[in-house]
């Protein structure tokens, strides 16, 4: 290739001089021997000199003698020549190629040698000639909607990251480093390849125009471990790195799917995982035009409207069509005159030819958890276009990542003086934070101790104990808040009729008995959950309410505490304090799971699939255990009848157990004060709960994980239930209900026991409801039943339904039951008798056999021997034969 470039250079007419700039011509720097004119020595200098002197005349009567011939310059040199093989001719297009090559490798070589080009140094007359063509050019093939750049034009980039002095934005704006981001981001997305060596995006791509969808996720830090300089870039001037990314991501897929865009016009890249999450309150002006990424609680959202995108205008005098013009998010773009009738207007919007886009405006909250102490949430708008429009609803917590704009706001610079900017964010990826989002985030290890934990004999027993392990006792409570946390089964056969599958729970009871704080231990525990009270909460504040929206003034409506609980629990603290006509609005949600509205020309109907966990008090304060249930609470019976469990706590006086209380609460203090961090595992063992003897509690976060992964997966089934014994149960409860006056006994309750069964078998991650749930739902509904009763009746209906109060309770814990029993009617013999308690009590032994035979209970040794019976402060005095208990 070298010597045909010589010989084609020394072929050429010897008066003929190299045009400056030619590809040919070599650049100043080269160290080539001056030009010698060869005719000198062939004709002599004689006809040279004469020339000279008056000029060379190239158009005179000489003009011929140019192109005479002659022999010895005809000729090509001998050197470098290669005659050997005949070689066939050349065609034009085989000639271009092959000069392009010359032109490529004198290009290099002048690169490697550190020598410039000579365009850079002299300007070119043809380079001036061609400016206009290749204008000219580039513009038809921008408007015929072409976004591929001239390879040949645009030098490309080595060294993306050395911005000579620009700025990101001004860096990423410019075409040749434009055209390296477009190359490097389009050859991540073809070669990018996971672990185990599976190409990731290829995948991707392949789920997602099976789905119809138009956007493309892609992991920051995969993108960061590949491609750190357009990870750099990507936070700092997003709104351009995100549209050539766009770009890149489009011919991809069309490379793939050659006639998707049939169906997808546009394919979006939405950035997922951004490390740094900011928070709402943390945004400031540094954050503008950056990438963000931060959460919150949407509040409100408007209906999806369509935005311009891509407009064209008729112009009303000669009907011209003008345009297209592509509008910004911050201004309306107007046509200035007609090119064709040049007049100034009016214009009117094409609708047919006009191409819209998606939009909607959501407001997000900081969530209650994240606030600070005495600080108000903020909130904050943000804007969806395209296909991210309805992904979210209100009371959904979301994870957003956008670039963080101002806009001009009349309003706000009339009110705080020009110029002040709103602030918004445009978002380009939104994550829910659900139960299905949660499973899908839970790992392999997590998965396997689940199903680990599921197949221990004694789960239950381990979830119950696990419930707000920081309360002692209460047993009941915990039970029926891990039933409520688990949930029963929504049915809703042929879509006609709905029966709810959450459990609503009522605490009632003394003041000081943590009611409360199981409430805050929900909470926490809850993946979803809205906390009121009942001072702090109305009727419209519960289900929804309808206000003017600021923007288009029109009736929107804005989600209540239910409905924001919606498919979570919502929490009502002093529940007795609420008004009667607000606690009637929580009828329908109670029951229903929706909350219809009819307001200011609205008429609708909201989900609040939730369950709701209430706490009251009693009315004076203190429970009477001499009235009903009914003449305790302050509650109406139709919203009573709703609750499936019934608590009621009664702050009992009893001296063994208030010592074993206090222990509890003080070394509970002294484990988790902040300068004992170290001792507190230590500390631990020696707190345990009663009745927990034996079994282990669950971590807390492993129990969150159980119950998420729990109520997504399993759907337990009836189809084993034994239908007779519930029947036989109803109608047994029925019949007390009537005879003593308490609470009424509704066909309710028989969904309340179906629901609870189900939860139980959710707990042990069955699918279909055994006996074992059956006889814990009946047990849990029925000690809710007898613990409403006055006291003079509760120990006959104890007695009445005994064999199924003694399902799956430990011997040992009847057994203590019974002996407390006999322990608080010999202290109040000894009270009435002498005046005062005594500090020992005894009770005969053959008391306690007889009452535990009543119960089908014979063999004593073991619960003698037992650290229950210890721990109580019970010894056996087996020569006296009676049971000693010391204060």
């Amino acid at each position: 290739m070298a010597d045909s470039s010589e010989s084609f250079t020394m072929a050429t007419s010897p008066n003929q001089t190299p045009r400056r700039g030619d590809a040919l011509t070599s650049s100043p720097g080269r160290d080539l021997p001056p030009f010698d004119d060869e005719s000198e020595g062939l004709l002599g200098t004689d006809v040279l000199a004469e020339e000279e002197e008056d000029g060379e005349d190239l158009m005179g009567d000489d003009l011929e003698r140019d192109y005479r011939a002659i022999p010895e310059l005809d000729v090509y040199e001998r050197d470098g020549l290669d005659d050997g093989e005949d070689l066939e001719d050349m065609t034009a297009s085989q000639r271009a190629e092959a000069e392009r090559e010359m032109r490529r490798r004198d290009h290099a070589e002048g690169l490697g040698q550190g020598r410039m080009r000579m365009d850079l140094l002299y300007e070119s007359d043809d380079e001036d000639e061609e400016r206009p063509a290749r204008k000219r050019r580039l513009a038809e093939r921008a408007a015929d909607g072409a976004a591929e750049y001239d390879e040949e034009m645009i030098e490309s980039i080595e060294n993306l990251e050395d911005m000579k002095g620009h700025s990101v934005r001004e860096w990423v704006s410019m075409a040749a480093p434009r055209l390296e981001i477009y190359h490097r981001f389009k050859n991540f997305l073809r070669t990018h390849v996971d672990e185990h060596g599976h190409n990731v995006f290829k995948e991707k791509i392949s789920d997602m125009c099976k789905e119809n969808r138009e956007s493309l996720v892609v992991n920051y830090e995969n993108l960061a471990a590949r491609e750190h300089v357009l990870a750099y870039f990507l936070p700092e001037a997003p709104a351009e790195m995100l549209k050539i990314f766009d770009e890149a991501a489009k011919e991809v897929v069309l490379s793939m799917y050659p006639k998707y865009n049939r169906i997808a016009k546009e394919i979006h890249v939405r950035i997922s995982s951004l490390p740094l999450v900011e928070e709402l309150r943390s945004l400031r002006q540094l954050h503008l035009n950056q990438l963000i990424r931060t959460s919150g609680v949407v509040t409100s959202c408007t209906g999806v409207l369509p935005q311009l995108s891509m407009v064209k205008y008729n112009c009303n005098k000669c009907n011209f069509i003008l345009g297209p013009f592509f509008q910004s998010q911050n201004q309306e773009v107007k046509p200035g005159s007609c090119p064709e009738c040049q007049s100034m207007g009016p214009f009117e919007i094409n609708m047919e030819e006009t191409v819209y886009q998606n939009y909607q405006r959501i407001t997000i909250q900081e969530s209650p958890g994240k606030v600070a102490a005495g600080r108000l949430p903020r909130s904050k708008d943000a804007i969806l276009l395209a296909d991210l429009v309805d992904s979210c609803k209100p009371g959904d917590e979301i994870e957003l990542t956008g670039i963080y704009h101002n806009n001009y706001d009349g309003s706000l610079n009339t009110a705080n003086g020009f110029p002040v900017f709103a602030t918004v964010i445009m978002a380009n990826h939104v994550t829910k934070r659900d139960n299905k989002v949660a499973v899908g985030e839970l790992t392999d290890e997590d998965m396997k101790a689940i199903v680990m934990l599921s197949k221990d004999e004694v789960i239950g027993e381990r979830i119950f104990a696990s419930i707000a392990p920081s309360i002692y006792g209460h047993e009941d409570i915990k039970r029926g808040l891990a039933l409520a946390l688990f949930g029963g089964e929504a049915k809703n056969p042929g879509g006609k009729h709905k029966v709810r599958g959450d459990i609503n729970v009522l605490l009632c009871g003394d003041p000081g008995t943590a009611k409360s704080q199981f409430l805050k231990y929900v909470e926490k525990v809850s993946s979803r959950a809205i906390f009121t009270t009942g001072q702090g909460a109305s009727a419209v504040g519960l289900t929804a309410y309808v206000q003017r929206n600021p923007v288009s003034r029109e009736w929107t409506l804005e989600a209540g505490a239910l409905v924001l609980a919606d498919r979570g629990v919502c929490l009502i603290d002093e529940f007795d304090k609420m008004n009667e006509q607000d606690r009637t609005s929580i009828h329908e949600a109670m029951e229903q799971q929706s909350i219809s509205i009819s307001k200011a020309g609205i008429v609708t109907s909201l989900q609040a699939r939730c369950t709701i966990i209430a706490a009251a008090n009693p009315i004076g304060g203190r429970y009477d255990p001499s009235l009903t249930f009914a003449e305790n609470v302050d509650l109406s019976e139709p919203i009573v009848s709703r609750f499936d469990v019934l608590c009621v706590v009664r702050d009992t006086i009893d001296a063994v157990q208030d010592e074993l209380l206090a222990r509890f609460v003080v070394a509970s203090h002294v484990k988790n004060h902040p300068s004992n961090k170290e001792n507190a595992n230590e500390e631990a063992d020696e707190t345990c709960l009663p009745n927990t003897f034996g079994v282990d509690p669950i971590p807390q976060e492993l129990l969150k994980k159980y119950i998420i992964y729990a109520k997504e997966r399993v759907h337990p089934k009836l189809n084993r239930m034994d239908q007779d014994k519930v029947a036989k149960m109803y109608s047994d409860l029925r019949k007390e209900s009537m005879a003593t006056g308490s609470i009424p006994i509704t066909v309710r309750h028989i969904e309340s026991m179906i629901r609870m069964a189900e939860a139980h078998a959710r707990i042990h991650l069955r699918d279909y409801v055994m006996e074992d749930d059956v006889n814990m739902a009946i047990r849990v509904m029925l000690e809710c039943f007898i613990d409403t009763q006055k006291f003079s009746v509760m120990r006959s209906m104890r007695k009445t339904f005994s064999r199924y109060l003694t399902f799956k309770r430990d011997n040992n814990e009847l057994l203590l039951f019974v002996l407390k029993q006999l322990v608080a009617e010999q202290a109040t013999y000894q009270r009435n008798r002498y005046g005062a308690q005594q500090d020992t009590i005894e009770i005969p032994e053959k008391d306690l056999v007889d009452k535990a035979r009543q119960i089908n209970i014979h063999n004593m040794s073991a619960f003698y021997e037992s650290d229950l019976f210890r721990i109580n402060k019970f010894t056996h005095d087996v020569r006296r034969k009676l049971i000693v208990q010391q204060f």
